[in-house]
């Protein structure tokens, strides 16, 4: 194995600089692949639901990157963030195109009237069906595609221990689709899929686990060495860490 304190040195390196600016992970770009092949396509998918004329809202924005590769018409656009760094970025970018953009909170509550939305679409945010339901317009719809609760479990108890726990139990298809049911919607459509992570070095994983910090909870360099040196062991012997993402979407409409 390479020299333990130089390791750690590189790992606090990677650990110091781990920021990200909208949904950005260039900065691992080549050290770390994360399987693309789900049965749906999240764009695809919108664009057979939406018209040039439907009010859309993008629920969790990020950056607003996704949002604009959709080319809806601005004036017609909505979105929401609640990540501080994330606000500022859509401030600049998305108010001056006149989309119509509002910061929000953890709550889950939107800023908007009733049934202000022909189309409201989410891509890994929280979100409360109740809600999504009230701003729908009256055969409006909702896609969202979201995080199970096995992503990254492996990689997790890896780096934490075997006592780490999900963060998000509840995040499965079954109880997803329930939810919306109960606020009023029907289900068009619903699929969930598992594929792969890997990291070709640790470095990688230190600070994808610092940016994914809300699975990764309370991790550091310090307080998890031995992790860290066990993931070390295993890309040596492997060439790679892998780990298991999951993912699920749902389609329903009011």
């Amino acid at each position: 194995m390479k020299n333990k304190k130089q390791l750690i040195q590189n790992w606090k390196q990677e650990e110091v600089i781990a920021h990200i600016k909208g949904w950005d992970f260039s900065h691992i770009a080549g050290r770390y692949q994360e399987e693309d092949t789900l049965p749906w396509d999240y764009g695809t998918l919108i664009r057979s639901f939406l018209q040039a004329e439907h009010m859309l809202l993008d629920m969790g924005t990020g950056g607003g990157e996704f949002l604009l590769s959709l080319e809806h018409p601005y004036e017609n656009t909505a979105a929401t963030e609640s990540y501080p760094p994330n606000i500022a970025l859509c401030e600049q970018t998305l108010l001056p195109l006149g989309m119509d953009f509002r910061p929000t909170d953890d709550k889950n509550i939107l800023p908007f009237a009733d049934e202000s939305f022909d189309v409201i679409i989410n891509r890994h945010d929280s979100y409360l069906p109740t809600e999504v339901y009230r701003c729908l317009k009256k055969g409006g719809v909702f896609i969202t595609q979201q995080v199970g609760a096995e992503n990254d479990k492996d990689l997790v108890r890896l780096l934490l221990g075997s006592d780490s726990l999900s963060q998000y139990p509840d995040q499965h298809l079954t109880y997803a689709i329930q939810a919306l049911e109960q606020a009023g919607f029907t289900i068009l459509q619903a699929e969930e899929s598992k594929g792969s992570i890997r990291f070709f070095d640790v470095g990688a994983l230190v600070w994808f686990a610092r940016i994914i910090e809300w699975e990764f909870v309370g991790f550091s360099v310090d307080s998890h060495t031995d992790g860290l040196m066990q993931a070390q062991a295993i890309l040596e012997q492997q060439g790679e860490i892998r780990g298991t993402t999951h993912r699920y979407m749902l389609v329903g409409r009011k």
